[in-house]
């Protein structure tokens, strides 16, 4: 239901929520307790957000669908097509409006314009849950892989080090497929997207987050 760049986003988003609490972790004065009270933090923050996203997801996917009724009703409504070329370059990809002949466009709109009455409202599909609830998993689970070695290991030091290493492995290749996905140089996009997310907790922990 995600595309990789959407999977990415929300991947991101949960280790940097993540990051927020283990390397704001002081492992020179950090006892077990203070090691617990780091888990539940980062665990129940991105259990939240998580909730959160899923949510927005929805309602982002309502308001998307509604738009594209109001773009169908005006197309379907218009008596010319140059009335409507504005909703076309909004509707479709640039490179396919821009080799598309008017007669082509009128042809379009007069075969929207047969179809049958659109829903009046938009509403939820199926696909729209699954769609959230992967959203939902991709920011919390992301949670674990970073918090585990604090779970297995005693020293808080080897821990951190050992949770540092699969931050970075994962924002590398996170940023390695989305390169793949969208036509960019892999390794090079890898490594930016590390440097990103470094840079992204820094400021996020130096703002009190």
């Amino acid at each position: 239901m995600l595309d990789p760049s959407e999977r990415f986003s929300e991947i991101l988003f949960g280790l940097i929520m993540v990051l927020t609490f283990t390397g704001s972790l002081s492992v020179a004065t950090s006892g077990r307790q203070e090691v617990r009270e780091m888990l539940v933090g980062a665990i129940g923050c991105n259990l939240a957000w998580g909730v959160v996203d899923a949510i927005m997801y929805l309602l982002n996917t309502l308001g998307q669908r509604g738009r594209g009724l109001v773009v169908l009703r005006t197309v379907r409504g218009a008596r010319q097509v140059k009335d409507v070329q504005d909703l076309f370059a909004e509707a479709l990809p640039e490179s396919v409006v821009s080799i598309l002949r008017p007669e082509e466009l009128e042809s379009i709109r007069e075969r929207l314009a047969a179809r049958p009455e659109p829903p009046a409202r938009p509403g939820f599909e199926s696909d729209d849950f699954r769609g959230a609830l992967g959203v939902f998993l991709l920011v919390f689970l992301s949670t674990f892989p970073v918090v585990l070695p604090f779970v297995f290991l005693k020293d808080a030091m080897t821990a951190l080090r050992i949770s540092n290493a699969i931050a970075i492995a994962m924002l590398f290749l996170s940023g390695y497929a989305v390169a793949r996905y969208s036509g960019y140089r892999p390794w090079r996009t890898g490594l930016v997207m590390v440097a990103i997310g470094v840079v992204l907790v820094a400021v996020t922990i130096a703002l009190g987050g």
